[in-house]
């Protein structure tokens, strides 16, 4: 088990989260239900992947949480271009936004391969198992 808040990728993508919440605050209040919260969630879905991926006993199913994590950000660039072109983010804000999405994005993308890349520990064969 691994302690989520030493990953930098977790590190990340929690300040792009506290940035969103900041942003997505002067969002007009009809959209709280909608885009607000749609794009919160799936922000916040980052970091929770990570969380609880680092708090199950391997590194295969850390991946897994990671893979979806890495969807949650698609969803959430998807997200940010709509609140872009509905003009309820300006286009520094998403800039801004789009740059350290890309960052988590890249690092998350970094874990994921190192994760695969790295040996599964393997049960020893039953010929070599010690006997009773």
């Amino acid at each position: 088990m691994r302690n989520f808040r030493d990953l930098r990728v977790w590190q990340a993508a929690h300040e792009l989260t506290l940035a969103i919440y900041r942003v997505t605050g002067q969002f007009p209040a009809e959209e709280l239900y909608g885009l607000t919260s749609q794009i919160r969630r799936c922000c916040v879905s980052i970091e929770a992947n990570l969380a609880e991926g680092c708090g199950r006993n391997s590194d295969g199913e850390l991946a897994r949480f990671v893979q979806i994590a890495m969807g949650s950000a698609s969803e959430l660039e998807c997200h940010l271009l709509v609140a872009k072109d509905l003009r309820l983010l300006g286009s520094s804000d998403h800039e801004r936004l789009q740059t350290v999405l890309t960052q988590v994005r890249r690092m998350l993308s970094a874990l994921s391969q190192k994760l695969h890349s790295e040996p599964a520990v393997k049960p020893r064969a039953k010929s070599q198992q010690p006997r009773a």
